[in-house]
């Protein structure tokens, strides 16, 4: 994504994915252990990194970087990962070597994942006009 100033839907339909990317990551570790999969559980184990996901898109906003770019995925990537597991701990929940590693993959995966299939078919479509 470009510089340039840019509609408020494109802002939207980023933080959607981000936040379906977060939300599916948290539904999915409860069912791969058979927790009880209930809104209450799910929130349990979602809003660590949620409220990190809305601390690393401030921080991407904050440094003027567009939330959809690559650059900023990976910042907020990061946040998500530190912050998440931070609030977690603070929170009680487990925090062990096992769960970050496979945290930081998933979390990695999805939501630089897009990001870079967004920019490669942007790329994509430019070369195709030029």
């Amino acid at each position: 994504m470009s510089r340039q100033a840019t509609p408020p839907v494109a802002l939207a339909v980023v933080a959607i994915l981000d936040v379906v990317v977060v939300a599916g990551f948290a539904l999915a570790g409860r069912r791969s252990h058979a927790e009880a999969m209930t809104l209450a559980g799910w929130w349990s184990t979602a809003w660590p990194f949620l409220a990190a996901l809305l601390i690393g898109w401030i921080l991407a906003l904050g440094t003027r970087r567009h939330p959809g770019t690559v650059r900023a995925g990976i910042l907020i990537w990061m946040v998500i990962l530190a912050g998440g597991m931070g609030l977690r701990s603070v929170a009680g929940q487990g925090t062990a070597a096992p769960f970050i590693a496979v945290a930081a993959g998933v979390l990695l995966l999805g939501l630089v994942g897009w990001r870079l299939v967004a920019d490669l078919l942007r790329r994509r479509k430019s070369a195709s006009r030029g």
